[in-house]
């Protein structure tokens, strides 16, 4: 999974960064098949914003978060993300094709096959 950090109106800490990166990693835990993340983080007077997007082969997967600490606006962003992604695995889960079942009448129904036919 690539991963891309960017600060805006601020300069970002290599603690801050790295915190960032853990929390990114929380992701694979839910879905494997991640192929890039992007966090942008933005301060504005008094909050602090985390906007989250992951690209997940043709989808795209957002998350944000808002509050009054970076850490935690981090967190929120990639909690919303996870949530989104479970959903996202669950729907490519029940999109398998349905098994063929033989009805009963197919089963006892003799063979006409002549391959199968007792001579």
């Amino acid at each position: 999974m690539q991963k891309k950090i960017t600060a805006r109106h601020f300069d970002i800490s290599p603690e801050m960064k790295t915190k960032a990166e853990e929390e990114m990693d929380r992701l694979t835990r839910y879905f494997e098949n991640i192929v890039s993340a992007e966090l942008v983080l933005d301060t504005e007077r008094h909050r602090r914003i985390a906007e989250l997007k992951v690209n997940v082969y043709n989808n795209t997967i957002s998350g944000s978060g808002e509050t009054d600490d970076m850490y935690s606006s981090i967190a929120v962003a990639v909690d919303k993300a996870i949530g989104q992604l479970k959903k996202h695995k669950g729907k490519l889960k029940n999109r398998r094709p349905e098994e063929i079942v033989e009805t009963k009448e197919e089963l006892t129904r003799p063979s006409t096959d002549p391959d199968e036919l007792d001579v």
